[in-house]
């Protein structure tokens, strides 16, 4: 993968021009390596790591809990006011395994995760996951659900895909992150004058 090769993946968003650093979303099915993604790509970056879950439960921006599937229920009206500001300004990296709701001028990359099925398992299985949920989320896996939710929620040329099996795979994964971040920025600095040479 090179989430820098094409003009889509390394310029700014025209919606939000006024950002100096980018805002990505890191996303995937639970398990795939979401967390540690994001925790390691923000200390490689100046980028702030968003981790949804943590947020919604610290924020209380939940409708309950759902016992079937033992998680808070996302209160989405709730969460992206709360992140309305903070995304505005940009420069987060932000790790939630939904993405079909939040707007699409909030990123300028999303970052789906993928895991082999068997390794997925492992992970879930200790993580102590019931059945029904360990199965469900397999299979999601599977159908690459949220591969096409992504797809289907922002432009192709921002999404990209990358396996997540090894800590090698990882570490790769932040090294390419890290580089694209810094062509964006640059880009961004290169656009900001153009713009002021227009308006001169």
């Amino acid at each position: 993968m090179d989430t820098g090769s094409s003009e889509g993946s390394s310029t700014p968003a025209s919606g939000a021009p006024s950002r100096r650093l980018p805002n990505i979303l890191v996303t995937g099915t639970p398990g795939t390596g979401k967390t540690t993604t994001s925790e390691l790509l923000a200390m490689a970056t100046s980028l702030t790591h968003i981790n949804i879950g943590d947020l919604v439960r610290e924020k209380s921006l939940h409708e309950g809990w759902d016992p079937e599937y033992e998680c808070h229920i996302v209160d989405e009206d709730k969460l992206c006011d709360e992140l309305e500001d903070i995304m505005t300004a940009g420069g987060n990296i932000v790790d939630f395994h939904t993405v079909d709701f939040f707007p699409e001028r909030w990123f300028d990359l999303i970052v789906v995760l993928r895991t082999d099925n068997g390794e997925l398992f492992r992970r879930l299985e200790a993580r102590k996951y019931n059945q029904k949920k360990l199965e469900e989320n397999v299979t999601a896996e599977i159908m690459q659900v949220i591969l096409e939710d992504a797809r289907g929620s922002y432009k192709e040329d921002i999404v990209v895909e990358l396996q997540s099996n090894t800590v090698d795979e990882m570490e790769s994964n932040v090294e390419q992150l890290s580089s694209w971040a810094e062509e964006w920025v640059r880009a961004r600095a290169a656009f900001a004058v153009d713009q002021q040479g227009e308006s001169a």
